[in-house]
């Protein structure tokens, strides 16, 4: 289940790690194993498995991570159709909305 990608790059998921304190629960509570521990942090491992739930986002007591729930497929859908390009939500191309 968790290598179902819809389509690639969509995701509206971020993770700002400056702000993370380690606490596991986005780790915990993702039903797609999105994230993992290392070195004192949490960090995504695959954008692109995240299914918008915004479990993580709800659980996170310091906020460091955010979501916009089911969002992400229909707005790559949306802007690929209205720029005549792949779907995609700019996440990775705009940085504006990253900490």
């Amino acid at each position: 289940m968790k290598d179902l990608v819809y389509l690639p790059d969509v995701v509206t998921l971020q993770l700002c790690e400056s702000t993370c304190n380690c606490c596991g629960m986005c780790v915990i509570v993702c039903p797609r194993e999105v994230f993992e521990l290392s070195g004192g942090k949490a960090r995504i491992i695959n954008r692109d498995y995240c299914m918008e739930c915004g479990a993580c986002a709800l659980n996170c007591k310091p906020g460091a991570i955010t979501v916009r729930s089911g969002v992400g497929c229909a707005a790559g859908i949306i802007s690929g159709i209205l720029n005549n390009t792949e779907p995609t939500c700019g996440c990775s191309d705009n940085k504006s909305n990253c900490c």
